[in-house]
């Protein structure tokens, strides 16, 4: 058999690797809380489940859906000029995703050929990358350092690189460093992207989790942007649809539409049921918002204190449902880190080297289990030693 020369681009994801570990250890038995994937537990509203529920017993809904109908993209445009302040058509400047993850991993088939120039940040989820190089791009890395907050320094992308560049791909709130980037960062951004003729593609899945009283919004807001470039946006960790895969790809109409006649042409659009409990969570009660993202605050509290107090000092994250650890004492490879912790103590993390060259020598750990699990991660680690010196 002889297969595309494209799949050389791509070993085993480390998602796989980090489940088969997980499996062997639950088939001996052994106690695991798994920290490795953003895989939230925190269910949808009861409206939204409702809503939900009732389509599925509609038999006209199980037709192929085709095209986004108006009410989701009106309910859409009315949920981004509501909570973002920002204005949109919903005929031309919206398209669903089955998902951010399948948006993210298509859309650069819309924008660049074989061998054009996408800059993707580094470290970063490894989606932004695998995305275009599907698609055949050249990667350059834009670098979020610590000593800048994780935020990239735009000045610092080479010329020759920027010009060449056709793609970018910038995410705040971040996953997997946390970071949440000031006003200033976006209004820069515009001015790059608008310089270089560079399309944006901002991810904003996490701006309802951030914490300590922050606030964030939309990369569209700033003066600019909607000429420049695109927004993702989801409801997976907002509203708890992420098993639903329910996406947005919003801004400029240019860029929507190409996304919109790719998409025409693999797959068959969004699950109608799954279009109404959309629907009903943009528009509906958002007291759901509120509680989730304390949920996530109170894990966040309790898993850094508390690793914190026994011997593995963490920063808290200022948003997101992860947080970025750097390795403990007397660790310098984050895999080797993660496969010794789990082995010894059951709990399970993602190495800091599955998001890019910059990820090494951090794990991240995703805030979805119950404080109860977190309370039983902290003891097991701590019985186990790894924390005390090697």
């Amino acid at each position: 058999m002889k297969f595309a020369r494209r799949m050389d681009r791509f070993g085993e994801g480390v998602f796989s690797m980090l489940a088969q570990m997980r499996d062997k250890r639950a088939k001996k038995g052994g106690a695991i809380v798994d920290l490795s994937i953003g895989a939230p537990n925190i269910p949808p509203a009861p409206h939204i489940l409702k809503a939900l529920s009732e389509e599925c017993l509609v038999p006209e809904n199980y037709l192929y859906a085709i095209n986004d109908t108006e009410e989701l993209l009106e309910a859409a445009a009315a949920w981004y000029q509501r909570r973002y302040g920002v204005s949109l058509d919903p005929g031309t400047e919206i398209c669903s995703l089955l998902g951010s993850q399948e948006g993210l991993s298509h859309i650069a088939l819309s924008i660049v050929d074989e061998g054009d120039v996408v800059l993707v940040p580094d470290p970063c989820y490894p989606v932004f990358a695998d995305g275009p190089s599907l698609a055949g791009a050249k990667l350059v890395y834009m670098e979020q350092k610590r000593e800048r907050g994780y935020i990239i320094d735009l000045k610092a992308i080479p010329e020759e690189a920027a010009r060449a560049a056709k793609l970018m791909l910038v995410s705040y709130p971040n996953n997997p460093t946390t970071a949440v980037a000031p006003d200033s960062f976006y209004e820069e951004l515009v001015a790059f992207a608008r310089k270089y003729e560079i399309i944006v593609l901002h991810d904003n899945a996490y701006s309802e989790l951030v914490f300590d009283g922050r606030t964030c919004g939309s990369f569209l807001a700033f003066p600019g942007a909607k000429e420049v470039g695109v927004e993702f946006n989801s409801l997976s960790k907002t509203y708890g649809l992420a098993g639903a895969r329910v996406g947005f790809c919003i801004g400029n109409r240019e860029v929507v539409g190409r996304l919109k006649t790719l998409k025409s042409n693999m797959d068959y659009g969004m699950f109608l049921p799954v279009q109404k409990a959309a629907v009903a969570a943009v528009t509906g009660d958002q007291a759901c918002v509120a509680a989730t993202r304390a949920a996530y605050e109170r894990r966040r509290d309790l898993l850094c204190e508390g690793f914190g107090r026994i011997g593995w000092p963490i920063e808290k994250p200022a948003g997101t449902m992860f947080v970025w650890a750097g390795l403990p004492a007397g660790f310098d490879s984050s895999l080797l880190f993660v496969q010794e912790l789990f082995e010894r103590s059951g709990v399970l993390t993602t190495p800091g080297s599955a998001f890019g060259p910059s990820g090494e020598g951090y794990v991240r750990m995703a805030l979805v289990q119950d404080e109860e699990a977190i309370e039983c991660a902290l003891a097991a680690v701590d019985a186990c030693g790894i924390l005390k010196g090697r």
